[in-house]
């Protein structure tokens, strides 16, 4: 098995019908294909809700690990179009397997993201269709759903403006750097959904990361009170930022 970068002895490759699995065997030991089916979990009655986004994440409870099962799907005009299929260019550049091995990368690093358990993809002749497993971050909620209750300390505000330099500055462009992909535990902030997201060299991306999420805080913050928030907030932020942890890239 190839991949773009070196992985350990416990991650695993099998042939499924028409692709592949990819997970990690010391978190997946008896992995099959139905692991990725939402009713085989239901049947197992270890479904434990899910969240709705471009598509259903389901709340999985696999070998007592809370996990999070996610089918990938187009946003978007394409939606209509493709619904959950796109073009096939080979197994590594599937959707599922570079997510899942830049996660594996990230976590190994010891960036706050959930450690990744499984992927797949399912070809049929040019396209494929592809699912994620990824454990299940004990957080209070997104950051888009703690401003929903109410006010942020600049604590914590700070803290999520480290922990955005701490992937900057090991190169992670984050494709899709918003509130509901922040998420806030008691003592830690955490990025997720690293779809479509790669290592870069330093550049403006890095300002276009923040841009995004300065415009998605106002999107999910318009009606709420304002203190919900602030420009002081958005400079609290900046100031965690600004405090660079000192990490050099990520490679091969």
């Amino acid at each position: 098995m190839t991949g773009r970068w070196a992985l350990g002895p416990e991650v695993k490759r099998e042939a499924d019908a028409g692709g592949a699995m990819l997970y990690d065997s010391s978190r997946a030991g008896n992995l099959s294909a139905r692991w990725f089916e939402p009713k085989y979990w239901q049947g197992r009655n270890e479904l434990e809700g899910g969240s709705r986004g471009r598509g259903t994440a389901y709340f999985i409870r696999a070998q007592g690990r809370a996990c999070v099962l996610r089918h990938y799907r187009r946003g978007g005009m394409l939606a209509h179009l493709r619904g959950d299929r796109y073009s096939w260019r080979g197994e590594e550049a599937t959707r599922p397997f570079a997510e899942w091995q830049l996660t594996y990368r990230l976590h190994r690093a010891g960036l706050p993201v959930p450690a990744p358990v499984a992927a797949r993809y399912q070809r049929q002749g040019a396209r494929y269709t592809g699912d994620i497993i990824t454990e299940r971050l004990a957080a209070v909620g997104s950051l888009a759903q703690c401003l929903a209750r109410g006010a942020l300390s600049v604590v914590t505000w700070i803290a999520i403006g480290r922990c955005i330099r701490r992937f900057h500055d090991l190169g992670v462009c984050h494709a899709d750097l918003n509130a509901h992909n922040i998420l806030l535990s008691e003592d830690e902030v955490y990025l997720i959904d690293f779809d479509r997201c790669r290592l870069r060299a330093p550049g403006l991306w890095r300002d276009g990361n923040l841009v995004r999420l300065r415009r998605s805080l106002e999107k999910i913050t318009w009606g709420l009170p304002p203190e919900r928030f602030t420009e002081s907030d958005w400079f609290a932020l900046l100031d965690g930022y600004r405090q660079s942890s000192g990490a050099g890239p990520l490679t091969g």
